[in-house]
């Protein structure tokens, strides 16, 4: 799988990159229009095919290759994640995970659920999708971001089964509600179909 554009060990954060402290309500969510506006984000994201590969392209990637990829998903624990925890001392957290061969490439992928490690307050969660590391490299590698900490959700229900990732996000509705208790939940998925994740808000309980 390659890049298109992992409780465990915390991990240093990336130093902050701007002189502004980290705050975990980066902007108001308008709840309603979040399952949209991330799907309209997640819109033409893809993995290691592109949408246009021709099929001899597709069948070549889905043989593995002579020397036979790992059987599990890289580890979590050992990627470097682009979150802004605000200073060095806090580490990432890797919170949930879950494998699955998302391309069909041969390849296992891991999805991972990391959080600045604060110790207080409801962080952010960022969702990640990480492949193998290439040309003998050590760190798993990010080749999708499915959910940016910059969106002041959090992820709490979490699970991978064959080509979808389903989630449990909450939120807040207003700047008014504290950052310790979400007050707005939705569940949703990631499925990969047609060369890349396509996003579903999930039937709320009760409707129709």
């Amino acid at each position: 799988m390659q890049p298109s554009a992992g409780s465990a060990t915390p991990r240093p954060a990336h130093p902050a990159p701007h002189p502004h402290p980290a705050r975990w309500q980066s902007r108001p969510v308008h709840w309603l229009s979040t399952a949209v506006a991330l799907a309209a984000v997640l819109g033409g994201t893809a993995l290691l095919q592109p949408a246009a590969a021709t099929a001899e392209q597709t069948a070549a990637a889905a043989r593995p290759p002579a020397d036979a990829p790992p059987a599990a998903g890289p580890d979590p624990a050992t990627a470097d994640y682009p979150l802004d925890c605000g200073s060095r001392k806090v580490g990432v957290a890797v919170v949930r995970e879950g494998s699955s061969d998302f391309d069909g490439d041969g390849r296992v992928e891991t999805a991972a659920v990391v959080r600045c490690d604060a110790g207080v307050g409801t962080p952010p969660s960022g969702l990640y999708v990480l492949a193998h590391p290439a040309d003998g490299g050590k760190e798993p590698r990010i080749v999708e971001t499915l959910l940016d900490p910059q969106e002041s959700i959090s992820v709490t229900e979490f699970a991978v089964s064959g080509r979808t990732i389903t989630a449990t996000l909450v939120g807040y509705s207003s700047e008014d509600v504290p950052r310790c208790c979400p007050d707005q939940e939705r569940r949703v998925k990631w499925e990969w179909r047609d060369g890349k994740f396509v996003l579903t808000a999930l039937p709320v309980a009760g409707s129709v």
